[in-house]
């Protein structure tokens, strides 16, 4: 597998304003994460890993420093170009699912097809492959407020992968699993990495969570304070 760098976060800073005051969330982050990587960014609440999290999936731009995707400077694009950089090369899996309760699940995976205006039969195709993929053949048809949580967080994966993305960026992915859910979750996510080559980059503050990747950046106010190489 190739080992070149995929995303490039260089010399990051974010500040926010807020009134005349200005609050650093980030300064100057520096992190290679390559192809094919399971990348956990870990640290306690107001560590800045949230922050960097939005940096990497292209959701929000720097103060200062570069963003690198694919070697392309990302950091100075509009909303719209992001946009579509992020429909193409990431997908996202969040903590609250964030599906949408009027939609089948059949409907919220295709939904990400849409903005990259794939063929609707295409879309069908798809979304019943990855549902399927997920074990949820028979639950298609089903609606968010139908399912259990870890039926959501199913589809909430199959949605991330709808438009084949090189990245797949999970927020505290298991924050709102029990346990035994939750290691089945954190299977499938080693699966796609090992077995599909996906890049996979997990923002948590649970060090067994993070154990699973195979290295962990730690954040502490603002900056990455130390590289752990884990065992899997």
């Amino acid at each position: 597998m190739l080992k070149d760098t995929i995303i490039r976060l260089d010399n990051v800073w974010k500040i926010y304003k807020m009134g005349e005051v200005e609050v650093p969330a980030l300064r100057g982050i520096t992190l290679d994460i390559k192809k094919g990587e399971f990348v956990a960014i870990m640290g306690p609440s107001g560590s800045g890993k949230s922050t960097a999290m939005n940096m990497v999936g292209a959701l929000d731009i720097p103060t200062k420093g570069a963003i690198y995707l694919d070697n392309h400077n990302i950091a100075n694009l509009s909303e719209s170009d992001l946009a579509q950089i992020r429909g193409r090369k990431i997908g996202f899996i969040f903590q609250q699912f964030n599906l949408i309760n009027t939609l089948s699940a059949l409907e919220n995976v295709m939904l990400p097809m849409v903005f990259q205006n794939k063929p609707r039969e295409e879309r069908i195709k798809r979304a019943k492959e990855l549902l399927e993929m997920v074990d949820l053949s028979e639950r298609l048809n089903h609606k968010p407020t139908e399912l259990s949580g870890g039926q959501q967080q199913r589809v909430a994966i199959a949605r991330a992968l709808a438009n084949d993305p090189e990245v797949i960026l999970a927020d505290e992915p298991t924050g709102n699993l029990d346990s035994v859910t939750g290691t089945k979750f954190m299977d499938f996510l080693i699966n796609l990495n090992e077995k599909e080559g996906k890049t996979i980059i997990m923002v948590t503050h649970d060090k067994f969570v993070a154990s699973h990747a195979q290295k962990t950046e730690l954040l502490k106010d603002g900056k990455i304070v130390k590289t752990i190489k884990n065992r899997r």
